[in-house]
């Protein structure tokens, strides 16, 4: 019972320690979204008038081990440039840490 709730503390410490780091990636302007396109055709089709355009895009959260906000988001941003993004027809922005 006892090493259990020292787990349960020992959990709760670790998190609170660790930073979640949100990250969207989407096409940059003048690139051609055909998936972005096909969402948009479906959404007439279903009668969502109105949409001018839809763009898609991809969603990280990034839980890391650090407890350095500015840490942490300098190592996102490092992944973000090394493999998440592909930066000749991508643009990456990291929207919050946790």
């Amino acid at each position: 019972m006892l090493v259990q709730l020292m787990l349960q503390i020992y959990d709760r410490l670790e998190k609170r320690n660790n930073m979640k780091i949100s990250v969207i990636i989407t096409l940059k302007k003048g690139v051609l979204d055909p998936q972005g396109k096909v969402i948009h055709q479906t959404l007439d089709g279903m009668g969502f008038e109105g949409v001018n355009e839809v763009r898609q895009g991809k969603y990280f959260e990034i839980d890391t081990k650090e407890n350095d906000k500015k840490n942490a988001e300098e190592k996102v941003e490092e992944m973000c440039k090394r493999l998440l993004a592909n930066l000749v027809i991508e643009n990456y922005k990291i929207i919050g840490s946790q």
